[in-house]
């Protein structure tokens, strides 16, 4: 019984490492996501000239997860269902930071203001800034993702040496 409790007391300490290691990859992968969302848009308006709210829900399924609903309400914008604020696009986004919900925010009320020419370079020069943040979200996730794991093992093999 006391090694069934020492297995379960290691077991839960690195699942709370890994939980807290999780925020820094979905920022890594949001940023991705953000990013091949912003080089298709870019891509389209210049060649199909397809209307914004079709080449939002034209965007990949598997990108399209992890911008964590915000492709969806900003759909609802554009059919007039919601406003474009803060807490409207980002209910669910619970691992960005203000001004980094700011600068999106921004880019999102940007999309469809101008002709095709200034759209492209306005674009480019959002995609720019996200991959600057993006490499900060791999610094992070390299730094603090590996500990936040690391820690849980460590605290769970102290647990174990306590309860021994």
């Amino acid at each position: 019984m006391k090694y069934i409790l020492i297995a379960v007391v290691f077991c839960l300490c690195c699942f709370v490492g890994y939980v807290f290691s999780i925020k820094y990859m979905k920022r890594k992968k949001f940023f991705s996501a953000l990013i091949a969302l912003a080089d298709k848009l870019s891509l389209e308006i210049n060649f199909s000239r397809e209307r914004l709210k079709v080449l939002i829900q034209n965007f990949d399924e598997t990108n399209k997860k992890h911008l964590l609903g915000i492709d969806e309400r900003f759909i609802d914008y554009l059919d007039k269902k919601c406003e474009l604020t803060n807490e409207a696009i980002f209910k669910k986004t619970d691992i960005l930071k203000n001004d980094e919900k700011e600068f999106i925010l921004l880019f999102l009320k940007t999309l469809g203001r101008s002709d095709v020419e200034n759209q492209t370079k306005e674009i480019q020069s959002f995609v720019t800034r996200f991959n600057e943040i993006k490499t900060v979200c791999d610094q992070e996730q390299k730094k603090y993702g590996s500990l936040s794991l690391k820690l849980g093992v460590v605290a769970g093999l102290f647990w174990v040496v306590i309860m021994i």
